[in-house]
């Protein structure tokens, strides 16, 4: 059994112990999501429009990942609608960084590599660069969108009097502590991911200058700050979605009785 199988099963031990029913529930939802990266491959190697395969892939995506990430259907409605609003205004802002930054493609760093094959093999590496952005951007505002619906929700339900500035004020409060975290996280992970092609910039005495403007080192510093801007954006959307929701699903029930 391989090291990747070994993990992968202790991974799925820890959540059913943990979770329970959403711990394998959300184990699937891992494993459809790897199937619908994979398809997307297929379908970018088919010579399917990138966007267009970006587009439809994400929808998929937010939809798996936040519908079988909780029980409650009203809270994983207003998170899905609320990362979908944002990963639309982020489609128009990465189209437009990918266009001025010039950075898709292969660095010089992975010449070494390429040696001896044919990168023109018919596919717009600007459009993969732009896939590839949005793609990875999909994890960290789905979480904040859930995270967000989530407290929003559970303090509605625990005082359905409370006015909306009240529970604007608490999602505000919500989602200034995730955004600390969340920054954090990625940075950390950006710069685990680069350690050691940094290390290597460092050995070979790269000036700071030469770094800065690397190809890679700028297209994964581009997806950390739009995945980062993305989850600031949430905050409000998903808190005004929240409150939105639930004030007009108890119009109605007051309308009725």
């Amino acid at each position: 059994m391989s090291t990747i199988n070994v993990l992968g099963l202790v991974l799925l031990v820890l959540m059913l112990i943990v979770g329970g029913r959403q711990g394998w529930l959300s184990f699937l939802s891992l494993l459809v999501n790897f199937g619908l990266f994979f398809l997307a491959l297929i379908l970018v190697d088919f010579h399917v429009p990138p966007l267009a395969v970006t587009l439809g892939l994400s929808v998929c995506i937010l939809a798996v990942t936040i519908f079988m990430g909780t029980n409650d259907l009203e809270v994983a409605r207003a998170a899905f609608f609320a990362a979908f609003v944002i990963f639309i205004c982020l489609l128009s802002l990465v189209l437009v960084v990918e266009h001025f930054a010039q950075v898709p493609g292969f660095a010089n760093e992975d010449s070494g590599e390429l040696e001896g094959m044919s990168v023109l093999i018919g596919i717009n590496y600007a459009k993969v660069a732009t896939m590839v952005t949005l793609l990875s951007v999909l994890g960290a505002i789905a979480e904040a969108a859930m995270a967000i619906a989530t407290g929003v929700f559970a303090m509605m339900r625990s005082d359905a009097t409370q006015s909306i500035t009240s529970l604007l004020n608490g999602g505000f409060t919500i989602g200034q502590q995730i955004i600390g975290t969340t920054l954090n996280t990625l940075f950390f992970g950006f710069f685990g991911g680069l350690l050691a092609l940094l290390v290597w910039f460092v050995g070979l005495d790269y000036s700071l200058g030469t770094i800065i403007n690397n190809r890679i080192f700028v297209a994964e510093l581009i997806t950390v700050l739009i995945s980062f801007i993305g989850v600031v954006l949430t905050v409000p959307s998903a808190t005004l979605l929240c409150v939105y929701h639930f004030h007009k699903h108890l119009d109605k029930h007051e309308e009725k009785q």
